[in-house]
């Protein structure tokens, strides 16, 4: 048996850590409520999005790993890989975590 959180939960708990530390979050795509794929777009201030997805690891582990770093040059082009990834996979939900270090709080769970 999955001991994995529904994703619904943990997003829920993303969102009120992010709060509860004075940020902003928000999700910007639902996706199945049980087991959907969660992505986690971090940003300061709105500037600096970062995007980190859960792999698995060797260990049996899902680690947060960066994905993608919004480009400065071309910031459409991460807004439209998310569109995209969220057309090929309609389970996948995520949310955006507009705080300070926000690795700190994706570590925890």
């Amino acid at each position: 048996m999955d001991a994995r959180l529904p994703a619904h939960l943990e997003v829920a708990a993303l969102r009120r850590a992010v709060e509860a530390a004075g940020g902003f979050a928000t999700v910007l795509r639902k996706g199945e409520r049980d087991g959907g794929t969660i992505l986690a777009v971090l940003a300061e201030n709105g500037a600096n999005a970062r995007l980190f997805e859960r792999m698995p690891s060797a260990d049996g582990t899902r680690k947060w790993v960066l994905s993608r770093s919004q480009d400065t040059e071309n910031p459409m082009e991460f807004h439209d890989y998310l569109t995209r990834r969220g057309e090929r996979d309609p389970d996948l939900w995520i949310v955006e975590l507009d705080i300070a270090d926000g690795e700190r709080l994706i570590a925890l769970l």
